[in-house]
């Protein structure tokens, strides 16, 4: 109770851990070593202490509350140990300061830090009275609000951890020298201590290492299913083997090292190998898990399915092929009921037994058509009193068919009624015109074949030449006109070609492309000539005096685009002018009398210095297209013109005739780079296809 101290050289204490440790800390001593006491903390715990007595605590805490009354000095009864705290004790503490005059309580807890800052200020407040007074709170209210400050510090300084700290190697000297000047890491370090503090940065370093962990885990586990499928694809090498034979037999693999590795050290997740992202290979004991056990019989149990679904395949193949109710253009849907049964819906989609059926159908179909070619020809008299043209009448036609219809390879197209008339025209037309076009055996008839045995055999070299047209067998056509001329015309050509758009010319077989042109050329979608297209001539088609214009201006904007370039190829491009018939006109439509649209389409054609073909020439009369033979006449012009394009006439110094020693006039053949005898100039079309 004494209110003047002294004590010399006084070390001042702020924390236990200076005790016994001051030279590893900051040394202060007191002021010349005297302390004057201005007040007193009356502390009295009210917990459950071992043998003892709370009343005869009490008894002692009044005494010492009586002498120090007498100093005259502010005294605050101050409640420890509130946390555990008994309610009896804590009830006869206020008790006692309400028997004394202005006795204030404070109840707090140094392990909880509640109130003791409180308790302190309240004694403050009372040495120094121009100080505000301070708010008793009780203790449980006070725990309160500590609790929800302590975690409004905590989330923030666990937000501050996780912006800093993104790699499980961090470490905690490091880190907390930066995280020193944040307000986050300074509020809760008060609030809750630097061992708080770095246990939630360990806790978030171990959060980290866990999740770099998983990631790994789920790295390999996608990848063994591949490596499963690399090593053991085979299921009767591993269906009736234990777990720890199948590993076996995974060592054995040669390419084992491939998709694994064997480390010294185990578990994987605690060795060195799960930092190195480099390298992807399984930890073998990685086997050992469950989810590794799960993928293993998850890839038994698939190749059992691929095995069952095979099977099931295989069946239905079966199937087919023994149905009698599968013939050849039968629809799934008619086929389905008679050949499908429960189990194929168990194992396999629809899709994949109606691809089945398809691939078969087309064997169906490609077999009896090859016989019902067989019929064709067996019954060869049937197509000798044909007419040239080899275009039967229907009534023929009917003959035919009566004929072959008791025929089975001739019933078993009765689905493909369409495709099997197409086979007799076809037959009709190769009798008749018996090329290796024509032939109904296509890419196996022996004139191809042979074909293909000589060239494969002499083969010349000017596949080096850089001046040789790989483009020799293709003609490219422009056709202009509008108001729908081009399209009308370019389909009506297309009509005239085979299927994959091949055209004969004087007995070979031509690629035919076409462009249909109605709109501006200056357009890049209408221009002649584009990167994948380079024309060989251009068919222009007027019926009035505004499609003749049209064609005109056309004609002129397209070489106009060509002056000033390299290639003059458009400025010489082949050009045809035909007059077409007008749709539902007559001979006079809108004043244009079909006279003076000749006129000026000859008019025009002069000037243009092209081609011009009209009705009259033909024999054909107004209110037609232009027919077969024209179209076969214009693609040969343009034919004779594009290899012309090969060789180069002229006079070569050095070659002397024997009998004069004058130069000799020679055709050189850019294929090959022979020249050509001037005998055979009269042939140098041939000379070059012959290349």
């Amino acid at each position: 109770a004494a209110t003047k101290l002294a004590s010399a050289e006084k070390l001042m204490y702020f924390c236990t851990d200076q005790l016994g440790l001051e030279q590893d800390f900051e040394q202060k001593q007191m002021p010349d070593g005297k302390l004057p006491v201005d007040g007193f903390l009356l502390c009295v715990d009210v917990s459950r202490g071992m043998n003892r007595n709370f009343d005869e605590q009490l008894k002692f805490v009044s005494n010492l509350y009586n002498q120090l009354a007498k100093t005259k000095k502010p005294v605050v009864v101050v409640l420890t140990k509130c946390d555990e705290g008994v309610e009896r004790y804590i009830r006869d503490a206020h008790a006692f300061a309400l028997g004394k005059k202005n006795l204030q309580v404070v109840e707090t807890s140094a392990r909880s830090n509640v109130n003791v800052e409180l308790a302190f200020s309240t004694l403050v407040q009372l040495v120094d009275k121009s100080r505000g007074k301070a708010k008793i709170i009780p203790y449980f209210e006070a725990l309160k609000q500590q609790s929800q400050q302590i975690a409004a510090a905590k989330d923030k300084y666990e937000w501050l951890v996780s912006r800093i700290v993104k790699s499980h190697h961090e470490l905690w000297p490091n880190v907390s020298r930066k995280m020193q000047p944040a307000p986050e890491y300074q509020d809760y370090v008060y609030l809750e201590g630097t061992q708080k503090a770095k246990k939630l940065f360990l806790q978030h370093v171990q959060r980290l290492k866990q999740e770099h962990i998983e990631r790994r885990r789920k790295v390999y586990l996608a990848l063994l299913p591949q490596a499963l499928d690399a090593l053991v694809p085979d299921l009767d090498e591993i269906d009736h083997l234990s777990r720890a034979k199948a590993e076996k037999l995974l060592e054995a693999k040669p390419d084992f090292l491939k998709w694994f590795v064997v480390l010294e050290e185990t578990p994987w997740d605690a060795t060195s190998h799960v930092d190195n992202v480099d390298n992807e290979r399984i930890p073998f004991d990685l086997l050992e898990t469950p989810a590794a056990e799960q993928l293993y019989e998850a890839h038994l149990e698939k190749l059992r399915n691929e095995r069952k679904r095979a099977e099931m395949r295989r069946a239905f193949r079966e199937n087919l092929e023994t149905s009698p109710f599968v013939t050849p253009g039968k629809p799934w849907e008619e086929a389905r009921s008679f050949i499908m049964n429960e189990d194929f819906y168990l194992w396999l989609e629809e899709s994949v037994y109606m691809d089945i059926y398809g691939k078969h159908q087309k064997q169906l179909i490609d077999r009896a058509k090859e016989d019902f070619q067989e019929l064709l020809l067996e019954y060869s008299e049937l197509f000798y009193e044909l007419e040239l043209d080899a275009k039967p009448s229907k009534e023929k036609m009917g003959v035919i068919q009566e004929v072959l219809g008791e025929e089975q390879r001739f019933k078993a197209l009765q689905k493909l009624q369409a495709e099997r008339d197409a086979l007799v025209l076809k037959h009709i037309h190769f009798v008749y015109h018996p090329t290796k076009e024509t032939c109904p055996s296509c890419a196996a008839c022996v004139d191809a074949r042979v074909e293909q045995l000589l060239g494969s055999r002499f083969t010349r070299q000017h596949r080096n030449n850089p001046l040789a047209d790989s483009n020799v067998d293709r003609i490219n056509l422009v056709i202009l006109g509008k108001d729908g001329l081009a399209r009308e015309l370019a389909n009506e050509i297309r009509a005239l070609c085979t299927n994959d758009d091949k055209y004969v010319i004087e007995g070979k077989m031509y690629e035919l492309a076409l462009r249909p042109i109605e709109g501006n050329v200056r357009l890049p979608v209408n221009a002649f000539q584009t990167p994948t297209f380079q024309p060989h001539g251009c068919l222009c088609l007027y019926n009035s005096k505004e499609s003749l214009s049209y064609v005109v201006e056309s004609i002129e904007k397209s070489r106009e685009s060509t002056v000033g370039r390299r290639d003059g190829h458009l400025a010489q491009l082949p050009l045809t002018l035909i007059l077409v018939n007008k749709r539902g006109g007559g001979g006079d439509a809108g004043g244009e009398t079909l006279q003076s649209l000749i006129q000026q389409g000859q008019q025009i054609a002069s000037k243009l210095q092209c081609v011009f073909l009209d009705p009259a020439s033909a024999g054909i009369g107004y209110g037609r297209n232009i027919n077969e033979k024209q179209i076969g006449q214009v693609l040969k012009g343009l034919l004779d013109a594009k290899r012309n394009l090969n060789l180069v006439v002229g006079s070569t110094p050095g070659l002397k005739d024997a009998s004069d020693g004058a130069d000799l006039r020679v055709v050189m053949c850019l294929m090959c780079g022979d020249p050509v005898s001037a005998d055979e100039v009269l042939l140098p079309i041939l000379q070059a296809q012959a290349c």
